[in-house]
């Protein structure tokens, strides 16, 4: 069982997190076309590409600064709302851990609490209004209810905010937008996904992936050191 996560599991996850957006820059941008630009999937590939390059610096830092570090980056990098939007969550969930080598699923909370508060003072957008707050909610409040239930292995945990996660990108596609470029589409932009919430949601599957393959290594790692004691 995973119960708690260290700087170098947090440095990995946002290394494949880096992978997973530059896997689908071109699908996110062709996403973002229906409603925007045509940009979102580039300038996000371009940030967290960014924030792979420069991870080395950060490996045997806290927990709270590599969150931090990267969220300054990609505010620095992605152009548009979304280096804000995005650099925001990733700086305020590091604040929450600041000088942290380790957590657990309460943590987690408090980060994704943390961020939310932080997307919403700075969009000033709510639930419902067809952003990356659709799944950022759901996914907070799913996290919550994992530590309320007293849920100790975080694979688990995460297995409930994907799901939560998911749910709530769906949302958007019945949503009409009233926050970002696609509130001037009106009406037109039903029927569409929010752009912004569809990449917090591969985010936050390629977070849950990641710590799949850390249990995987760790109960292969245990099964090694019981056999050869």
């Amino acid at each position: 069982m995973l119960s708690s996560l260290k700087s170098d599991n947090v440095v990995l996850i946002i290394r494949r997190i880096a992978d997973t957006v530059h896997s689908k820059a071109s699908f996110l941008s062709q996403l973002d076309a229906e409603v925007g630009d045509g940009d979102h999937g580039i300038n996000l590939d371009r940030g967290f590409t960014e924030v792979g390059n420069r991870l080395p610096r950060y490996q045997d830092k806290d927990i709270g600064t590599i969150l931090e570090e990267t969220g300054t980056i990609l505010i620095s990098s992605v152009g548009g709302a979304s280096g804000p939007l995005f650099g925001t969550l990733f700086r305020r969930a590091g604040k929450a851990v600041n000088g942290t080598s380790s957590i657990s699923l309460n943590d987690i909370v408090t980060m994704f609490e943390a961020a939310e508060t932080g997307v919403i003072t700075l969009g000033g957008a709510k639930v419902g209004d067809k952003t990356m707050l659709d799944v950022l909610d759901p996914a907070a409040k799913a996290a919550k209810k994992a530590l309320d239930a007293e849920e100790l292995d975080l694979v688990k945990a995460f297995e409930s905010i994907v799901s939560a996660a998911e749910a709530g990108l769906e949302s958007t596609k019945s949503l009409v937008a009233s926050k970002g470029r696609a509130m001037y589409l009106g009406e037109r932009s039903h029927g569409k996904y929010d752009v912004g919430a569809f990449s917090l949601f591969i985010i936050l599957k390629s977070v849950l992936e990641t710590l799949r393959g850390i249990e995987g290594d760790q109960i292969h790692t245990d099964k090694r050191e019981l056999e050869n004691s």
